[in-house]
């Protein structure tokens, strides 16, 4: 059922804790994520499992298997990096061949497995090519050939698309998504852009400072963040301080350190008198419109920053906060000009506050 597994996995270097009591479960032929900020153990997570890295402490599982202690060559793992490490001095189909002839596989098996992985990333014709004449989206789907021809159990992937423009980045994202699912191959994937872990995967991990802050889907993660750095970091959101001023069932009364007051949704413990943080996203937010939500805040428009359908109204609130409004891309009016007055609302329901030591 579960091609990886890590149980209580921790790395220490030195008095540096770098992972700390990481446990998951990646079921087989599913797309994993594990998504964070520069810093918070993800490569050190990953080149554990490669087999660059021993654990402190905890285990690694593939298909069941304990690989502790076993060399990297021996784990039936591979890997692809950024940079993506092609061969200059090897055409297409010779960097493609190379795992196939290291392991001693016969001429003949070699052509055809590489003429069929080369059918299957969509691009039969390339073989005698140089790698010098691919594009850049050509020697990412050329990366993961020369890995899935050697029919790995479980591929890593080690930020591939950081090194690409923004457009090709985003196409790129289908197009992985698309070969994980042709060749049903679990792929597990590192990344700090919430953008290609929410789009790509089935289930993702949010890591930070060494452990996980929630595991579950991209819908689950960003409707339903259990911490305030889930929050915070998966998806857009306004965040602002305050304190408890009373609790009622499942929700609580948050006054704003700028003024006003706002309902909640409570996540973790907290009582009155608590500081929280409170995170609205900016498409949850409704400018100058009755039907808004029962939440209210007044300000002014600060400007506009417009970005086609993800453009956003700036207002300034009467406590001084900047407030991000997705609601732009719609709206021509005069009532969204610098200086007009705004009138914000939104719904307790896509209101929620975190203690802020969260």
């Amino acid at each position: 059922m579960y091609d990886l597994q890590t149980e209580n996995v921790t790395k220490h270097f030195g008095a540096l804790t770098a992972v700390s009591g990481v446990s998951l479960d990646v079921t087989s032929g599913s797309f994993f994520s594990i998504l964070g900020p520069s810093g918070c153990g993800k490569t050190t997570l990953m080149r554990m499992i490669a087999g660059f890295e021993e654990p402190s402490e905890g285990d690694i599982r593939i298909r069941g298997a304990s690989v502790l202690g076993t060399a990297p060559n021996k784990r039936n793992v591979k890997m692809v990096f950024q940079h993506l490490a092609l061969f200059p001095m090897m055409n297409v189909g010779e960097n493609i061949a190379y795992g196939l002839r290291c392991r001693g596989v016969d001429k003949q098996e070699t052509a055809r497995r590489v003429r069929e992985v080369l059918e299957r990333v969509g691009l039969p014709s390339v073989a005698d090519k140089q790698i010098r004449q691919l594009s850049g989206g050509q020697k990412q789907r050329i990366a993961i050939a020369r890995c899935m021809v050697l029919e790995p159990d479980l591929l890593l992937l080690d930020e591939p698309l950081g090194a690409l423009d923004l457009k090709l980045r985003e196409r790129m994202k289908i197009e992985l998504k698309l070969l994980q699912q042709q060749f049903g191959t679990t792929f597990l994937y590192i990344t700090h852009d919430q953008s290609e872990a929410l789009v790509m995967s089935d289930t993702v991990a949010v890591m930070n400072r060494g452990r996980f802050e929630q595991i579950g889907t991209p819908r689950e993660l960003f409707h339903h963040p259990k911490t305030g750095f889930v929050a915070g970091f998966v998806g857009d959101s306004n965040c602002w301080e305050g304190r408890v001023a009373d609790l009622r069932s499942e929700e609580a009364r948050v006054e704003l350190a700028g003024g006003g007051s706002v309902i909640a949704r409570r996540g973790g413990v907290m009582a009155a008198g608590d500081a929280v943080k409170v995170y609205v996203r900016p498409e949850a937010i409704a400018c100058n419109r009755a039907d808004g939500g029962g939440n209210v805040i007044a300000g002014v428009v600060d400007g506009q920053l417009f970005n086609g359908a993800a453009s956003r109204i700036l207002v300034r609130s009467q406590g001084g906060a900047l407030i991000e409004v997705g609601d732009a891309y719609s709206r021509s009016d005069a009532a969204m000009e610098k200086g007009a007055r705004a009138e914000l609302r939104f719904s307790p329901e896509n209101t929620l506050c975190f203690p802020a030591s969260d």
